[in-house]
């Protein structure tokens, strides 16, 4: 006899991410993977069986889940920024997928505003509401543009000049494979889109320089800015008259439409009853 499948529910919302030690998902240990023996004797992660002791999806899960009665769930976001990335803005769309809930009628206004309460400083979440499971494919699947704000170093003396003409304007990129992903993603060139916004000389810790820019989705903005040896063709330094760019932090500022346009928030359902807990 099967096991009858469990219910689910799934709630939507956007997160804005205010630390740059907070991974989006359950950061497990390479070598061991979480697994709870092979763990104790795990000399990367000694014994944690993770690398970051939490994340977005278990700050959100953990109390979503005591809510809805669960311990289980599944975390769906549109896209994801590195851990030392900060998600600003309107934040990031995803959607928490709770397996097996006791309870079918948990307050998500009273949910959002303990999960601010407790993270403070860190992680906000806002506009918690209840959706169904088609809308997992399309938070996943859809194709977002994003815009950026990132603090650069310039090694020489940058060529201005070169750069006004370009300023709002669509630059395409050749990107290959860059050295951090080549573990996990085909080693191709890909072409991509950018949109220089603004690059200005600036004063403190958030200097010495800052660009504004809006990337097609899938180009990688740290390449994009230090050129990885010749990987992005062209690179921020090139168009700058050939002078040496780095990456000192980066800030996702806005997720946007496929075209780069702000994108129209989904209106919030009252209650999970009649939808949002098939099989």
């Amino acid at each position: 006899m099967q096991d009858r499948p469990q219910a689910k529910l799934f709630v939507e919302g956007r997160y804005k991410k205010l630390s740059r030690d907070l991974p989006q998902t359950v950061f497990f240990c390479p070598e061991c993977k979480g697994h709870p023996r092979r763990r104790k004797n795990c000399t990367k992660c000694e014994g944690f069986g993770k690398l970051s002791r939490e994340s977005v999806q278990e700050l959100i899960g953990w109390v979503l889940g005591k809510a809805c009665g669960t311990r289980k769930h599944k975390f769906h976001g549109a896209g994801r920024e590195d851990v030392d990335v900060r998600m600003l803005g309107r934040g990031r769309p995803f959607i928490m997928e709770l397996v097996g809930p006791r309870i079918l009628d948990a307050n998500l206004a009273e949910i959002e505003a303990q999960i601010n309460d407790r993270n403070a400083g860190r992680l906000e979440v806002e506009g918690l509401h209840w959706t169904e499971k088609e809308r997992v494919r399309v938070i996943k699947e859809t194709p977002n543009a994003k815009a950026y704000r990132a603090g650069l170093s310039i090694e020489g003396e940058p060529d201005l000049g070169k750069l006004e003409g370009l300023i709002g304007t669509r630059i395409t990129l050749a990107q290959k494979t860059p050295e951090r992903v080549a573990h996990r993603r085909a080693d191709l060139t890909r072409e991509r889109w950018i949109e220089l916004r603004d690059l200005r000389a600036v004063e403190g810790e958030e200097g010495p320089w800052q660009v504004d820019l809006v990337t097609q989705h899938g180009t990688y903005v740290k390449e994009f800015i230090s050129g990885e040896g010749g990987k992005t063709d062209p690179s921020l330094g090139d168009l700058l008259g050939g002078v040496a760019c780095a990456c000192l932090w980066l800030d996702v500022l806005e997720i946007l439409d496929e075209e780069g346009a702000l994108m129209r928030l989904p209106k919030p359902r009252p209650s999970a009853a009649g939808f949002g807990t098939g099989l």
